[in-house]
């Protein structure tokens, strides 16, 4: 009796390990993301369901899910997260080439960062939905008001993250660059960009989701149509199924977003990847 106990004592003991290996495995896979989330999404449905929640602004997850089923099989969804979407890319295409140049520019010049740089410093400082107002008097409440307030937003982390990409560069690259005759725009070309190509991604990919956050703030404010525009409607029209489900919509469009940003991240700097890696 007692050898048959020692035994199923090393046979649970010989188990645990596994079992403890099997669930930190888990723990560092994307599977226990998606759990969680599913996992939360149930308890919505359930304290909607069972009355944990009684709100006519609490719907049942399963009515949200119908909600964005109906609304994209009817093509309005899919046209207001597009008309959201082009603004977006467009206003974060726009901020991204400025803080690039301007980057590159002020931290491989020190005569422009010491003209330039205070004024860009107070541009960084002010908060972008509190200059819609005044932005509004000049361009209006078309397109053009939301590209460029988006722009406005998606420029300071692009342009913090390449100017100090820039400023911490090896000098030996630069005294290389000088030894083999290079001149300052194929130093430019060649070295600096290279270089500080890590840097600039992070902060591109900071000012993605800055981006799509200025976009629905703008069509919120100004908007005829957009993401924004369309909570705002919901929202009074107090039909909460159909404003989480264009929430949802928008969270999935950002994270989609940000998957094709990390694989195209991976597709151009597979080098860096391969030597943080290694």
């Amino acid at each position: 009796m007692s050898i048959m106990a020692s035994l199923g004592a090393g046979g649970v003991t010989a188990k645990s390990p596994a079992r403890r290996r099997l669930f930190g495995d888990l723990a560092r896979t994307r599977l226990s993301g998606a759990i969680l989330i599913a996992l939360l999404l149930l308890l919505w449905e359930v304290s909607a369901a069972r009355g944990w929640i009684v709100s006519d602004n609490w719907p049942r997850f399963s009515a949200v899910l119908l909600a964005a089923y109906r609304g994209l099989l009817s093509g309005e969804l899919a046209e207001i997260l597009g008309s959201t979407l082009y603004r977006t890319l467009v206003g974060y295409a726009a901020g991204c080439i400025l803080g690039v140049l301007f980057g590159l520019l002020l931290g491989s010049n020190r005569v422009l960062d010491w003209t330039i740089r205070p004024l860009i410093e107070i541009q960084r400082t002010l908060p972008s939905p509190a200059i819609i107002p005044p932005l509004i008097l000049f361009l209006g409440v078309d397109d053009t008001l939301k590209i460029f307030i988006i722009m406005l937003a998606v420029f300071p982390p692009v342009f913090v993250n390449t100017y100090g990409g820039v400023r911490g560069l090896d000098e030996t690259l630069l005294l290389t660059a000088r030894t083999f005759g290079l001149n300052r725009l194929d130093t430019m070309r060649k070295i600096v960009l290279p270089a500080t190509l890590p840097a600039i991604s992070a902060g591109m990919r900071i000012a993605l989701s800055l981006a799509l956050i200025m976009a629905v703030i703008g069509e919120m404010i100004s908007g005829a149509s957009g993401v924004g525009n369309y909570l705002m409607s919901m929202q009074y029209a107090m039909r909460a199924d159909a404003m989480y489900a264009a929430v949802i919509c928008l969270a999935a469009a950002g994270y989609i977003l940000n998957r094709m940003f990390l694989v195209l991240e991976r597709a151009v700097l597979h080098w860096h990847h391969s030597m943080r890696i290694a």
